[in-house]
């Protein structure tokens, strides 16, 4: 399959664009980079800088140029301070911060950046040109960067990407998913539903493969509620020989790397024995093997060629056995609901009264909010409002807030995970708030079980069911029989039953590999 060329790797997650106070947007950069560290291994905290195209001054939108400028101003004002922030709280080799900053474009689409060492200083290029060559000269000067494609979905010259700007020297990968939606194609599980319109096929990652591109697949929040990795909103997984930041950074620009919405999943994807992002010769023979891990149950996992579903592989092509004795599981704790506009904070311990908690994984949101016109903030306001207290081998203890769903199709439920290996008649309880509620592995094997703090209109709880081992882990291995001699690309995307996906980068097939 294709564990070998992975087996020295290991899986780190991150955010590479989500915004907070440091321009526009809410909450610290202290809160900011607190709630980062509550569940992801590395980010860059974008502060908006740069709009050389803004539309011409208009009644309409004036409130949308005024933001804009003041949010500009503020990160210049407060750049130095900020990358005094990102030094002091850097943990290198354990929780990597890269700084960053965003330039706008109406022409080319919008591009984030990220410097790979904890200096630099915000650019202010004029166009596209302008910037790839400031970056070049940058690392002429042994100073890297990445300079990421996001949204690009949206039609260009609306802030969509222009494919004819795309330059892979500095952008190694594109962003497939954040809070605005899902670039994958035309038709997609996230569409984009902001004020900034609908997607448009040319912009999308499709038509960016389809015009012979190579570039790896990312996941980001885009969050404007200083809560990086935000559950369900965009997360990167990359495959890195280590947690430093130089590995890391190799990572990236080899696009071993993948999308996720929000669970943790160990993606393994490899064509012809090379991992995901990798460029290969053309073969008759394909080989594409996959290994997940995932943070659910499985729905299903597609092989994509050359923007087309070849093979689906799903739960008719796996068997599950009857339950018994010792089960390693994953059983997510939700809770939240409620009345809308009304917030509730939880106390709870979450834990096995037999067996052992083997991992921990945080599902923490932040708010809903994209621009600041949206929502104000109050003086002093905490925007780290999740985060977990202690830790043991049959408990975890964590605090946070829920907000009660603010549409009954968009879920703000705040949640956590535990991977656990216990008999499937002990039992799995949390104490919330003082209510303690219990079930064996047994009962959650079998379906989701829930409950209310009070009656009527009350925030809730859901124990989310468990699936069997056989639903979380999955290896396939297809052969594509291509002897046409035309240059592919391959990748792999996934859906799980909760409707959290995975995309990982392509492997790119080139007569001059």
């Amino acid at each position: 399959m294709g564990k070998d060329v992975y087996e020295d790797l290991i899986p780190l997650y991150g955010d590479m664009h989500n915004h907070c106070g440091i321009s526009y947007g809410h909450g610290s950069l202290d809160d900011a980079i607190s709630n980062a560290k509550e569940q992801l291994d590395f980010v860059s905290i974008t502060g908006h800088a740069h709009w050389p195209d803004m539309p011409a001054p208009d009644p309409r939108i004036q409130y949308i140029i005024d933001f804009h400028e003041e949010g500009f101003a503020r990160l210049k004002a407060v750049w130095e301070e900020m990358m005094k922030t990102l030094r002091e709280r850097n943990e290198e080799g354990e929780f990597v911060l890269f700084p960053g900053f965003e330039v706008h474009s109406c022409e080319s689409g919008d591009r984030n950046m990220l410097y790979k060492n904890l200096e630099g200083d915000i650019l202010y290029p004029k166009d596209i040109s302008d910037l790839h060559d400031r970056l070049q000269v940058l690392r002429d000067a042994g100073k890297d960067s990445i300079a990421q494609p996001h949204h690009v979905g949206y039609r260009t010259g609306t802030r969509g990407i222009d494919w004819d700007t795309f330059d892979s020297r500095f952008a190694p990968f594109v962003e497939m998913l954040s809070m605005h939606g899902c670039s994958e194609s035309s038709e997609n599980t996230r569409p984009f539903l902001h004020s900034m319109g609908p997607s448009d096929f040319d912009s999308t990652i499709a038509a960016g493969l389809e015009k012979g591109h190579v570039f790896g697949f990312s996941g980001g929040t885009d969050h404007h509620s200083g809560h990086p990795g935000s559950y369900g909103h965009g997360r990167t997984g990359v495959w890195s020989s280590d947690r430093s930041r130089e590995a890391i950074w190799e990572a990236l620009y080899s696009r071993r790397m993948y999308a996720l919405t929000g669970d943790r999943m160990d993606l393994k994807v490899s064509v012809n024995g090379a991992p995901m992002g990798s460029v290969i010769p053309v073969t008759k023979e394909r080989r594409v093997a996959i290994d997940l891990a995932a943070g659910g149950a499985i729905d299903s996992v597609d092989v994509i060629k050359n923007g087309s579903l070849v093979r689906r592989f799903s739960q008719t092509d796996f068997s599950v056995p009857k339950p018994e004795g010792t089960i390693r599981t994953k059983i997510h704790l939700e809770l939240g609901w409620g009345a809308k506009h009304r917030s509730a904070e939880w106390k709870v311990a979450f834990g096995v009264d037999e067996g052992r908690v083997v991992a921990v994984e945080p599902r923490f949101r932040g708010l809903e909010v994209v621009s600041p016109a949206e929502r104000e903030s109050e003086a002093g306001e905490s925007f780290y409002r999740s985060r977990v207290l202690d830790q043991t081998d049959e408990e975890v203890t964590f605090e946070t807030v829920s907000n009660g769903n603010a549409t009954n199709s968009t879920s703000a439920t705040q949640g956590m995970c535990l991977e656990v290996e216990m008999p499937i008649e002990a039992k799995v309880y949390a104490v919330m708030n003082g209510v303690r509620a219990e079930h064996t592995l047994a009962e959650l094997l079998h379906g989701a079980r829930s409950g209310n703090l009070d009656h009527t209109d009350a925030p809730s709880w859901r124990f989310n069911r468990a699936p069997m081992p056989e639903e979380l882990n999955w290896q396939m291995e297809w052969i594509d029989e291509d002897d046409s001699g035309d240059e592919s690309n391959y990748y792999v995307r996934v859906r799980q039953t909760n409707d959290q996906w995975a995309w990982s980068s392509p492997v790119f097939l080139r007569n001059e590999a």
